[in-house]
């Protein structure tokens, strides 16, 4: 039985020294099992905004559900752009707010904010799992000299990386700080 193409030009074309000067890895779902947190600390901040939505409304509670909600308006995006999204899909406009907004406020920033904290807590609390494999990877690749750079646009990269212990094994890290600072297009 022949393998899978992915796995057959991967054996047929290793990453050497000699065809790559760098390789790049992604941080959420790559290198660390982050994506199950971000979805969790998601579905945690909506239905606590949206629960508190409907009491105040006197309309009825429709639950955060990852299966759906969190695949269609959430993940991979942006953190306003996923607040934004979700709210817009429930027929729900806030006013936009500033980065700067705490974390309680009823804006798309703030509730961006609110996600982010919860995140933070749960990193710093339970620790964050990294995908050995992949580690294992870019430990060897950098063993043979080739240069590694994670890549993601989690402005708590740091964090992350230091919560699964692999803080020290990127030469480069290029992050939502760095794409903020430098104006980078995503």
């Amino acid at each position: 039985m022949r393998p899978p193409p992915y796995e057959r030009d991967f054996f047929n074309n290793p990453i050497t020294h000699d065809k790559y000067d760098a390789v790049l890895f992604d941080l959420d779902g790559v290198l660390t099992a982050t994506a199950k947190v971000h979805a969790a600390c998601w579905k945690k901040m909506f239905e606590e905004y949206l629960q508190k939505r409907a009491a105040k409304e006197g309309t009825p509670f429709q639950p955060f559900e990852i299966a759906t909600d969190y695949r269609l308006y959430v993940d991979g995006k942006l953190r306003y752009d996923g607040v934004r999204d979700f709210l817009r899909s429930r027929g729900i406009e806030l006013p936009e707010g500033t980065p700067d907004d705490p974390p309680k406020t009823e804006t798309v920033c703030g509730l961006g904010n609110r996600k982010n904290e919860m995140v933070n807590e749960v990193i710093e609390s339970v620790g964050v799992e990294g995908y050995a494999g992949t580690i294992a990877l870019a430990r060897q690749i950098r063993n043979e000299g080739i240069k590694i750079a994670v890549v993601t646009s989690s402005r708590n990269c740091d964090a992350v990386l230091k919560a699964a212990k692999i803080g020290d094994l990127f030469q480069v890290k290029v992050d939502g700080n760095a794409i903020a600072q430098q104006h980078l297009p995503l």
